[in-house]
């Protein structure tokens, strides 16, 4: 809806930072990662966390570009 709002599409994501609570989740979220960035990924980082609001597992923040 962000990406939408600002008349930009997955593709203009160039950066991803992914935190998670658990690495063990990670061949999960690089599945599902794969749905919205197939061709030609973003760079990304991912971090493992202590903890992340609402008690979430994964949060993903991108930076786009046109």
């Amino acid at each position: 809806a962000i990406l939408k709002a600002a008349s930009m599409t997955f593709e203009d994501v160039v950066r991803c930072e992914v935190f998670m609570t658990d690495v063990n989740d990670y061949a999960q979220i690089n599945e599902v990662y794969a749905r919205y960035f197939n061709e030609k990924p973003p760079a990304r980082k991912a971090v493992q966390v202590d903890a992340l609001p609402r008690n979430a597992r994964v949060e993903i923040s991108c930076v786009a570009v046109r």
